[in-house]
């Protein structure tokens, strides 16, 4: 009985199948932007600038703004920071497209990546579009406040819990 061999996928194939494997992580990636985007501009619309609404005994909605990284590292700096975080931001989501496409089959590890992804495209846009990152949910106990942060820093939190779980669960293979 003979057998028909298979030929080697075409370059076009290889690359629509290789596009194929990216698009549910992009598309999360999008999802999250999207969210934290509408967000965002709700918040803008509905509160003045410093304004604060209690939700819960633990929880407030507030309107801030955060030139700088995380906690505010470097909010106070001459300007610089935008740049510097919009380029970090950047070239960080080149690289997780870049790992995205060369493990497109790794289910927990790609969604942690395009949560990642999504949330440093979402604060990416705020820095460029307004110079800072606008954030606004206050979580506190007691007195102590939380940072005040966003959909994109939830995502990206996410994200790196979900990257360490995956990579505790490779060691432990």
């Amino acid at each position: 009985m003979a057998t028909k061999k298979r030929s080697a996928p075409s370059r076009s194939q290889s690359s629509s199948r290789l596009s194929a494997g990216l698009l549910p992580w992009l598309g999360i990636a999008g999802l999250v932007i999207l969210l934290d985007q509408l967000t965002k501009v709700t918040i803008t619309r509905m509160f003045s600038y410093g304004e604060s609404h209690p939700v819960t005994a633990f929880f407030n909605l507030v309107l801030v703004y955060n030139p700088g990284a995380a906690f505010s590292f470097l909010g106070s700096a001459s300007g610089w920071q935008r740049y510097f975080f919009t380029g970090i931001g950047l070239a960080a989501a080149i690289f997780i497209v870049f790992l995205l496409k060369r493990h497109a089959g790794q289910r927990l590890f790609c969604t942690a990546l395009a949560l990642i992804l999504g949330g440093a495209l979402g604060n990416v846009t705020d820095r460029i579009a307004y110079g800072h990152v606008i954030d606004f949910i206050d979580i506190y106990v007691a007195r102590w406040h939380w940072p005040a942060f966003n959909i994109a820093d939830s995502a990206i939190c996410i994200g790196a819990v979900l990257f360490v779980i995956d990579e505790l669960r490779r060691v432990n293979k």
